[in-house]
């Protein structure tokens, strides 16, 4: 029986991505996508995730483009500005499961340095009873480890809870440790979907 829902943060409750910094500030889709591709990619932000200080990972990066200091320093500096809005139809369904007394919690790739800066500005966050974030605890999705911090903190078991993640790696770890999994593609698509596990 489910009794919790687990949920990742980027792309599934709040929209957050670089582009919406970097894409009017260089007015140029092909720019904008050649240094967050070549210059800030995905996974140079994922070892700030991973809890590595920002600080540290910002000069590493510009020692190797100083050419693009500024941009890089962009990065971090202007962080807030790579959010969008909560995902439509999120807070919504989020306010139904509490109301049904399902568990809510979070378990997101994100730096602990950044994630104070936004936390209060979307009241999803306020709707969770609990959460685990990768840059705290120092290591990644889709690692088993972080996913067993997450159910021995809060006394969870893995068969009563549902993994939603917008990453097929991520949901199919948390399925390897018994959970149930949702790859995350809209709130509808995903009422409809829980309703299939009886939730």
């Amino acid at each position: 029986m489910i009794r919790n829902i687990v949920f990742d943060f980027g792309a599934v409750l709040v929209d957050w991505n670089p582009r919406h910094l970097y894409g009017p500030y260089f007015g140029d889709a092909e720019k904008t996508d050649y240094f967050l591709r070549e210059i800030c990619p995905y996974e140079w932000n994922s070892s700030a995730d991973a809890g590595r200080p920002v600080s540290e990972v910002t000069e590493e990066r510009v020692r190797l483009f100083p050419q693009w200091e500024k941009e890089i320093r962009m990065y971090f500096g202007q962080w807030e500005k790579m959010m969008g809005e909560q995902i439509p139809g999120m807070e919504p369904l989020l306010c139904e499961l509490k109301s049904k007394g399902y568990g809510l919690y979070g378990l997101s790739n994100w730096s602990a340095e950044t994630f104070p800066l936004v936390r209060d500005r979307y009241p999803v966050f306020g709707l969770l009873d609990g959460y685990v974030l990768s840059g705290q605890e120092r290591c990644l999705k889709p690692e088993e480890r972080i996913y067993r911090i997450l159910l021995d903190r809060y006394s969870l078991v893995p068969g009563e809870c549902v993994f939603v993640d917008d990453r097929p790696e991520n949901v199919r770890a948390a399925c390897a440790l018994g959970m149930e999994g949702i790859v995350f593609e809209s709130a509808e698509r995903l009422r409809e979907e829980l309703r299939a596990l009886r939730v």
